[in-house]
């Protein structure tokens, strides 16, 4: 029976997040670094899916048990999808949210086309490889200037017609009812009684390996 899952993150808002999403689950949520250090996983996808995988699987497979890890950023189809899976390092590797957004005001000064997205892909993976995907989706537009002070990342420049204001100027609970990571966590809240029994089964099929006695057929054992 499948008694801990661990999240491959380090951050204390997603960790607080999970555990009370599944509070009601006879599961144990950890963190990585509650196991101490363990090599990086390179995320060098071309895609969230990609991305998301990598790190729960490279997660699963260090420690030996089921992992979630989740990709996420904001694709603009003005700029052909991009910030996409640079969302973090659009500005460079060490990339503040201001320099961030500073250069996605940039790339769209001009542009009458505004639409954008917020993509979320949450990944569970055992350490034999099989894995659950789950993703969310919130549209919305790029604003000519930022506005709001809360939230992170691009929020202040999303514009979300609904509510007739930016992410930035939303209150968490507010914003992770229609977020793209709120979706994503929802279906797999959903579901999560499932989730439950999949990683049952797997871990139940990963069984040691054999010996290959096929190594020795040709093996003289007289001498």
């Amino acid at each position: 029976m499948v008694d801990i899952i661990v999240l491959a993150t380090t951050n204390k808002n997603k960790i607080k997040e999970f555990r009370e999403m599944v509070k009601d689950f006879p599961v144990e949520i950890r963190s990585v670094g509650d196991f101490g250090p363990i090599p990086e996983c390179i995320e060098d996808g071309e895609t969230f899916e990609e991305n998301a995988y990598k790190k729960a699987l490279h997660t699963a497979k260090i420690l030996g048990l089921p992992a979630i890890s989740d990709d996420s950023g904001l694709e603009v189809e003005a700029l052909d999808g991009a910030p996409g899976v640079y969302s973090a390092r659009y500005a460079g590797e060490s990339a503040t949210d201001e320099e961030n957004c500073a250069k996605l005001l940039k790339e769209m000064k001009g542009k009458t086309n505004r639409k954008a997205a917020f993509q979320c892909v949450l990944s569970i993976a055992v350490p034999s490889g099989p894995a659950l995907t789950y993703e969310g989706t919130c549209e919305g537009t790029i604003l000519e200037e930022k506005q709001g002070d809360s939230g992170f990342g691009y929020d202040p420049l999303f514009f979300y017609k609904p509510f007739n204001k930016s992410f930035a100027e939303c209150g968490m609970e507010e914003k992770n009812k229609v977020s793209h990571r709120g979706k994503a966590l929802a279906e797999l809240r959903d579901e999560f009684d499932k989730v439950i029994i999949w990683l049952n089964q797997r871990l139940a099929e990963e069984k040691p390996p054999k010996p290959d006695h096929n190594e020795y057929e040709n093996d003289d054992w007289s001498k």
